[in-house]
């Protein structure tokens, strides 16, 4: 089956449904009214404003970057628009022979998927510090090269966390010792987040954790970036058959994936309500602090290995699985599936999802402000997804794609798991092993940084077995 992921609409990968679904996840603590019972026309409605509101944030940071979007002409008669691109009934985005997606961006510039114009880009290099000197040796890389890049990305690219962020704490609500047929034990668990300095809204942390029903001992643990859909399944029971624990977050709790939700969550909390400015964080970095919670929730239990607890994201929660890793080294395993632009593929490589379509006013709430300078002028952007990875280095973090999701960009994946390698190895660990793209389903996973391109589309879960494999050659070390 194809999937459409075109950035005109507010949701990648999942579409619109995903988008007002995933509106219900904050009804925990009624920062969102439950969409799902809505009727037809107070839906279309309840999307129409917080399309609006989004908008007007959007435009708002704009306005204080003092930033203009070009004046273009109609997609129809606009000269850059790719000839042999058709429209489609219903839809504002354009589709090639083949179905898939292209868009125009506010800034004028339209999907690629051509080699021939994709690779006009230079990548910075992490082993150079902004003075022009060379990086030769660990020392250098985590007292200069390392705090520069994640500078960037601090002030740039995601957004400055806090300091003085609130207290969290977990609670039991329910236990199910029937799930997967008998295999495993199922708890809910609720983090409360201190609301007390704005208490206005009150974001909070729901986890669903599942522990195999045979298991003995500390084991390992892997946390999945989630949001309110139904629980993945058949992924947790292919971790719970290999022994491990698995805890999905619902990250629409922490923070509400809509610039219509950014005066509320744990950023409207911490703004007292207020906007943003541009170097704060985004959506992306509010939920990497959430994740980090539920990682010092489970550090502390007997009955979970705290040197092996991984996390895992696909699509937008993998882009979040990346910056959680580079923002807190506890992390002992990253896994990255189909996370395509700010996520694992190159943001100035011109395929697929670009700078240009986080930055719109459906996606822009992922980033700080600051990031909106780049729109139409990635050169200018100071770091790349390789650098995101070498963030990682040296833990074991795995990266794939899949042969039909070309909008994620696989190759560009791939391409940026080349560009982290050499920190990898002068950090005494094996990178990627290979510049070349290897073929569909071949895994190149003897090294700590791993890639694998299954043959297929936005799924994540055809990699959990390479995966397992994967973390059980890294634990073994």
């Amino acid at each position: 089956m194809r999937v459409n992921r075109g950035p005109a609409s507010l949701v990648r990968a999942f579409g619109t449904f995903g988008f007002w679904i995933s509106l219900t996840v904050c009804t925990v603590n009624a920062q969102a009214p439950n969409v799902q019972k809505m009727t037809p026309e107070e839906r279309t409605a309840y999307m129409t404003k917080m399309r609006e509101a989004s908008l007007a944030d959007w435009q708002k940071m704009m306005d204080k970057l003092n930033l203009k979007l070009p004046t273009l002409p109609p997609p129809a008669d606009d000269p850059k628009r790719p000839q042999h691109l058709k429209p489609k009934e219903g839809s504002s985005n354009w589709y090639d022979e083949a179905g898939d997606t292209h868009v125009r961006s506010g800034w004028g510039n339209w999907t690629n998927y051509d080699e021939a114009k994709a690779n006009t880009y230079t990548l910075p290099d992490p082993l150079k510090l902004k003075n022009g000197k060379p990086v030769k040796d660990a020392s250098t890389w985590w007292k200069q090269r390392r705090p520069e890049i994640l500078n960037d990305y601090l002030t740039e690219i995601y957004g400055k966390t806090p300091t003085n962020t609130p207290n969290v704490t977990f609670a039991a609500t329910g236990i199910d010792s029937t799930v997967l047929n008998g295999k495993a034990t199922r708890k809910m668990l609720l983090g409360t987040i201190d609301n007390s300095r704005y208490p206005s809204v009150s974001p909070s942390i729901p986890v669903t954790y599942y522990r195999p029903v045979n298991a003995s001992g500390a084991v390992p643990l892997m946390i999945i970036v989630w949001g309110s859909f139904p629980q993945p399944m058949a992924s947790i029971e292919k971790l719970i058959e290999a022994g491990w624990a698995v805890a999905t977050v619902n990250t629409g709790a922490i923070q509400l994936d809509s610039g219509a939700g950014l005066h509320e969550g744990i950023i409207g909390l911490m703004n007292g309500g207020k906007d943003r400015q541009p170097d704060e964080w985004g959506v992306l970095s509010a939920w990497s602090w959430g994740l980090s919670r539920v990682l010092d929730y489970f550090e502390k239990d007997k009955t979970i290995n705290s040197k092996q607890i991984g996390i895992q994201g696909h699509s937008r929660w993998g882009k979040t699985a990346l910056l959680a890793g580079a923002l807190d080294p506890r992390w002992a395993i990253v896994f990255a599936s189909c996370s395509g632009s700010m996520g694992a593929s190159l943001e100035k490589r011109n395929w697929g999802e670009v700078i240009d379509n986080v930055a719109g006013s459906g996606l822009y709430h992922w980033m700080a402000g600051n990031f909106l300078k780049y729109a139409g002028n990635w050169s200018a952007m100071p770091v790349d997804a390789h650098e995101l990875m070498a963030l990682i280095a040296p833990r074991p973090l795995f990266i794939t794609g899949g042969t039909k999701d070309l909008w994620a960009d696989p190759k560009g994946e791939f391409l940026a798991c080349v560009g982290a390698s050499p920190v990898y190895e002068l950090l005494g660990k094996k990178g990627v092993g290979t510049t070349e793209m290897p073929a569909p389903d071949v895994s190149l996973i003897n090294g700590e940084l791993a890639f694998r391109n299954h043959e297929g589309g936005h799924v994540d879960i055809l990699d959990w077995p390479v995966f397992l494999e994967f973390a059980q050659k890294q634990f073994k070390k």
